[in-house]
């Protein structure tokens, strides 16, 4: 089963200081933003609960994240993923002329997946740009 949401991408403190203090390859960088909060209800729609693995998939691209409660419930239909990598797979590159890509209300469907594996941030860049650094 999937659900068809909007995703809401944006910073995040938690991010910021994991990235500060310890950097992008860092575990817990990855697990402060290779996150997707959902509405309860939507969660338990899906029939997962936090800490579960999730696919969420857009014209542009798809990822495994963890689903995680959104504190900023009730806001069923939507999501939300901090901005990174993760977030970046998902987000059209086109600019419409604006020169900022749209990171907002983007078109996304989201569904259990126990068997997927959540990449940190460098195993990420290398499976989707083929970047070996």
């Amino acid at each position: 089963m999937s659900l068809e949401v909007k995703l809401i991408t944006g910073r995040t403190l938690h991010q910021g200081a994991s990235m500060e203090r310890l950097g992008k390859e860092s575990e817990e960088y990855t697990k402060s933003v290779a996150v997707c909060e959902m509405d309860p209800a939507d969660m338990e729609k899906l029939g997962v609960k936090e800490g579960d693995i999730v696919k969420v998939a857009t014209d542009s691209g798809e990822v495994f994240l963890w689903a995680a409660k959104s504190r900023q419930a009730p806001h069923e239909g939507t999501i939300f993923i901090p901005m990174g990598p993760w977030a970046n797979a998902l987000v059209d590159a086109g600019t419409n002329s604006t020169g900022m890509p749209d990171f907002k209300g983007v078109k996304a469907r989201v569904e259990p997946a126990p068997e997927g594996k959540v990449l940190n941030a460098v195993e990420l860049v290398r499976e989707i740009y083929g970047y070996n650094y």
